[in-house]
């Protein structure tokens, strides 16, 4: 999130390009740690994809300034292609090297498929920048050529033709979703942020639909999460197709809104989850959320929170219509309020029930996307109300026709506890501080941004050269999380950090210096790398 000193004049091209620069150089020193750590023929396509994301990046930031870009982007904020570039590699990377310690072999290999389609992904992304630059830059098409031959031809000796397959099933899939979700939803995303979230969504997708045609065997709350997301998306995009052609205004376009929600859910959803886990989900997911007395007084909790973040938004809407200005905004530290209720609820759920946690954030998830669909569509009876509430929250980064900061928040915080690879940690393989990462999310957002944006907005006073961000709020942020890892050993009994305190430190301040130097959701970002670096 942002967090500003008092008004300054505008930023000048120079500044804006030196704080481009200094967020390559967090990205460069992730990536190189990464290599250093893992030290194979992956990390070495890793450092080349890194190399000639940092050209093309400057590429689509041309192309974004002078309006060429094939889609409408988000205005506000640079290409962000590197860091989005190296999340699924560097996620895949670590990811193998962790089920190799385990003695993994299926899951070593599914790490070596998540770096090969993040890096087939990034580079179509690149591929997409070089062909509509105009004139072509041949430097940067040698350099970027040069960088694909390499990972193309180490990916084609290391993978099977299944994975090979695998990998451009999931491509295809994300070319489709680019075309149709960009061109739904105008200033969504950076280019970055489009390569992260739909490269997400289309494995998922894939992944989906491989273990439905193979009847697969695994645990039932991954499927869950599979089917329910991949659901919400689908859902989305048949009803932005469809109220192409009709006023979703209206109370007809309402019912059959409604209608087609449950005919979706119950005749799709359900029996297509029902067909992975072999048994009546409805059935399963009340025994699985009631199976033990803790999961009760968890659930109660949670609920209890819930209407706290819900009386919150409806104090905030009382005080903006008492205000005379209408165009009244909820401050910084009000808006904080959210990450705190989300670290009250995310603590105890990683402590005590995390496959409680892992299924309540994933209905979280549904229920989001959900209330986002009726207050975008204008939904009745709730859809007009729904956008004035929220409303008051709105920030610079929701520049689009969707509000996503809050859903950006559950996916930082949950992102940690659904990628780590559980089969490969039963063997003390999330010693050290690899025991840190399902508080990945809490670090970075919950505790290290909130302390950064309220500390850098009220009391800070020398900026980072070339952004809004200071010097003041990173440093309490590093303090901050510092102070966290050190409660966390106190009350969770099963962190046992192993005297890795410098790697801890150092991965809890590379990501705060991310954190002020970049421009892309830091809500999203922020947990991914600092997943990365507590995982390697």
């Amino acid at each position: 999130m942002t967090r500003q000193c008092p008004p300054q004049a505008p930023e000048s091209g120079f500044a804006r390009s030196g704080s481009v620069l200094a967020e390559a150089a967090v990205v460069f020193a992730v990536v190189l740690s990464i290599h250093a750590a893992v030290w194979d023929r992956y990390s070495w396509c890793a450092v080349a994809l890194a190399v000639q994301a940092f050209y093309v990046q400057y590429k689509w930031d041309r192309l974004l300034q002078q309006g060429n870009a094939v889609f409408q982007f988000r205005m506000s904020a640079n290409s962000g292609l590197l860091p989005a570039s190296m999340v699924m590699p560097l996620l895949g990377l670590v990811m193998k090297e962790r089920c190799l310690t385990a003695g993994n072999p299926y899951f070593e290999r599914f790490g070596i498929v998540v770096a090969a389609t993040g890096m087939a992904v990034a580079l179509f992304s690149s591929v997409l920048a070089l062909g509509i630059t105009r004139p072509v830059p041949t430097n940067t098409c040698a350099i970027s050529g040069l960088a694909g031959g390499i990972i193309i031809y180490i990916m084609k000796h290391s993978l099977s033709v299944g994975e090979v397959i695998e990998v451009l099933e999931v491509l295809l899939i994300f070319v489709y979703l680019n075309m149709i979700l960009l061109y739904l939803l105008p200033r969504c995303f950076t280019p970055g942020e489009a390569l992260l979230v739909l490269g997400g969504i289309s494995f998922v997708l894939n992944q989906l639909i491989k273990r439905s045609l193979t009847e697969s065997q695994g645990d039932p709350v991954d499927f869950f999460l599979l089917v329910v997301l991949v659901g919400m998306v689908l859902m989305g995009v048949f009803f932005s197709t469809l109220f192409v052609f009709m006023d979703s205004g209206t109370w007809a376009s309402s019912i059959f809104f409604h209608l087609m929600t449950c005919v979706l859910g119950l005749g799709v959803v359900l029996p297509w989850l029902h067909w992975l886990i072999r048994r009546n989900p409805l059935l399963w997911l009340l025994e699985f959320l009631f199976d033990t007395e803790t999961r009760i007084y968890l659930l109660a909790y949670w609920s209890l929170l819930a209407t706290v973040a819900c009386l919150v938004v409806l104090y905030q809407n009382a005080k903006r219509s008492s205000s005379e200005s209408k165009k009244h905004k909820a401050p910084t530290i009000t808006r904080k309020y959210f990450h705190f209720i989300a670290v009250a609820t995310y603590i105890p759920g990683i402590i005590f029930d995390r496959p409680l946690l892992y299924v309540a954030a994933t209905i979280c998830l549904a229920v989001f996307i959900f209330l986002e669909y009726v207050r975008y569509f204008r939904i009745r009876p709730f859809g007009h109300t729904l956008r004035s509430l929220l409303s008051l929250f709105l920030d610079e980064r929701d520049s689009g026709p969707l509000i996503l900061t809050h859903i950006y928040l559950l996916l930082g915080m949950s992102l940690p506890i659904w990628l780590i690879p559980r089969p490969c940690t039963q063997k003390g393989s999330l010693g050290g501080a690899r025991a840190l990462v399902p508080y990945a999310g809490v670090l970075a957002v919950g505790v290290g941004d909130t302390v950064a944006s309220i500390f850098g907005s009220t009391m800070g006073e020398i900026r980072w050269p070339g952004t809004k961000k200071t010097f003041e709020g990173t440093m309490t942020s590093i303090f901050a999380q510092i102070i966290s890892v050190a409660l966390i050993l106190i009350f969770d009994s099963g962190v046992d950090l192993n005297y890795s305190y410098g790697w801890i430190l150092g991965s809890i301040s590379t990501v705060s210096l991310l954190e002020a130097y970049t421009t892309q959701i830091d809500n999203l970002l922020l947990p991914l790398y600092l997943l990365i670096l507590l995982m390697a």
